[in-house]
């Protein structure tokens, strides 16, 4: 559908799109068009422009959320568009600002934010090359240093080094760029551009170094935390992490599979989980947790009750919670606030119905987004399913795929999706009557593509002609096999398919050298 733009979105649009004149005109442009000219050039990928209003940017902020986002003059949010070469405009154009303006004390730029752009799967710009999270930290780091090295060997105006401009960003470590950001963040309080880590991310690396890192992020700006698959976090370590480090402002929290295993508690276990329990109770800010993969069962009021603010976004699936976690999370004060709830993995049907309705009904008033993947619902549950999802009108997102429904069950829950107003995107399962007869759930990787695909598109065909029936063209449904997109793992895939394989080796030499010894 194509958005309305302004007459002057247009003008903006003409100006920026012959880049040699709009470069040399700059000079004569008024302050106050620079924000209308940006989202011109990036919307055209005039990435010349881009650098050159970045690198003359008159205005005390940079909010490229704000910037990209809806706006008067063209509705279209773009910030979602992570175009390589807009991007790497922006920030060598930032690097160029501290160096080549004639006049230092002109400059009024104070804060830059990044935080604002999103990384999809599906890019619109005309270039198709992406720089996600993990590139754009690597390249304002690498961008730091190389101005540092500039300033040091080059005489330039004591007003360069009076510049001090601060860079909003998420940033995203691994192994193979920790070196480079490390680097950057020691040496920030040298360099006119100061990294301030809004969020962070981390995957693929040695404790120590995530301990060592995280300290140099200042931890006391940080809003999101994220701790990922490849960092080998425990509860002991949390514990350590969480005592020598204070988080005031985090809102979100998101730790590596089995941080925690109550299957091998201890008297001193249960002591640390209470700690933790205590730690968590000073963040203040905390509305977000996801703990998946991990084995609470019994333990989830532990975990939660210390909390003073409501969770607002819940992940425990595959935790293994029990009946009395199931009833502690209905009856807490997080129900009524919870907008995201990811309860994959557990058996619902068969161990706590009346307490997931109850639960479902507490948080239906502001409940956004719903996860039940890989929970055993059959056929004979979906007059039940709707039954608790009835009263949930805000639902914008539902996901759950991996359970046993056929084709027949799917048509019936889709015709009282289209009732839902505000709901936007579904993830259904391949249909039961595509696979082979005798299938066992859950399927395992190997099986899981091994169905009917025609009789599938089919199914599809019929399920997306209920919600076109009822005008509902506005839902997108979906079977992402292997499960929803995540920008950050597909950037990084290689590196984190090197470090997986790698590990497998190592397992195999330490099974093999235990086997020689056996013999």
């Amino acid at each position: 559908r194509a958005t309305m733009k302004s007459l002057r979105f247009i003008s903006a649009e003409a100006f920026v799109s012959n880049a040699e004149f709009a470069r040399k005109s700059l000079g004569s442009v008024a302050h106050n068009l620079f924000p209308l000219l940006f989202k011109a050039s990036y919307l055209l990928e005039q990435g010349e422009v881009i650098h050159d209003l970045v690198e003359n940017w008159p205005l005390v902020d940079f909010n490229m959320g704000k910037l990209l986002g809806t706006t008067v003059d063209y509705q279209e949010d773009l910030s979602h568009r992570t175009c390589s070469v807009c991007l790497e405009s922006c920030l060598t154009g930032l690097r160029d600002y501290v160096l080549n303006h004639p006049s230092p004390y002109m400059k009024r730029l104070k804060v830059v934010d990044l935080t604002g752009i999103k990384d999809v799967e599906v890019q619109f710009c005309e270039c198709k090359k992406t720089m996600g999270r993990w590139a754009r930290t690597q390249l304002l780091s690498k961008l730091c240093l190389e101005l540092l090295v500039y300033l040091q060997q080059t005489q330039c105006s004591p007003g360069t080094f009076e510049i001090s401009i601060d860079v909003l960003i998420d940033l995203y470590v691994t192994e193979r760029n920790y070196e480079l950001v490390v680097q950057a963040l020691l040496k920030k309080c040298y360099c006119p551009l100061k990294i301030c880590c809004v969020a962070f991310r981390s995957d693929n690396l040695a404790l120590q170094k995530f301990f060592y890192i995280v300290k140099l992020a200042d931890p006391s700006l940080l809003r999101k935390l994220e701790i990922v698959h490849n960092v080998r976090l425990e509860m002991e370590h949390l514990e350590i992490l969480f005592s020598s480090i204070h988080f005031p402002l985090l809102m979100s929290l998101t730790l590596p599979a089995r941080t925690f295993n109550v299957r091998r508690f201890t008297a001193t276990d249960e002591q640390m989980l209470t700690n933790i329990g205590e730690k968590m109770s000073e963040m203040t800010q905390l509305t977000e947790l996801s703990v998946s993969f991990s084995i609470l069962t019994g333990r989830i009021q532990k975990l939660l009750s210390p909390l003073k603010t409501p969770l607002k976004m819940l992940d425990v699936s595959n935790c293994s919670l029990n009946h009395a976690d199931m009833a502690y999370l209905a009856n807490s004060f997080h129900a009524n606030h919870l907008e995201a709830l990811d309860l994959s993995g557990h058996n619902i049907p068969d161990l706590y119905p009346s307490i997931f309705f109850k639960l479902l009904s507490h948080s239906s008033s502001v409940l956004r987004s719903l996860t039940l993947e890989d929970c055993n619902i059959q056929d004979t549950h979906v007059n039940m399913l709707i039954l608790a999802l009835s009263p949930c009108q805000k639902l914008q997102e539902f996901k759950f795929i991996g359970n046993p429904l056929s084709s027949q069950a799917l048509k019936h829950l889709f015709t009282f999706l289209c009732e839902l107003p505000m709901l936007k995107n579904v993830e259904f399962p391949v249909p039961r009557d595509c696979y082979p007869i005798g299938i066992t759930y859950p399927i395992d990787d190997a099986s899981l593509c091994r169905f009917d695909h025609q009789k599938y598109e089919s199914v599809a065909e019929e399920l997306n002609l209920i919600l076109l029936q009822a005008n509902r063209e506005d839902v997108k449904a979906s079977t992402p096999l292997f499960g929803s997109y995540d920008a950050a793992v597909q950037e990084t895939n290689n590196e984190l398919g090197a470090y997986l394989i790698k590990s497998f080796k190592e397992t195999l030499e330490k099974f093999t050298t235990s086997l020689n010894k056996m013999s």
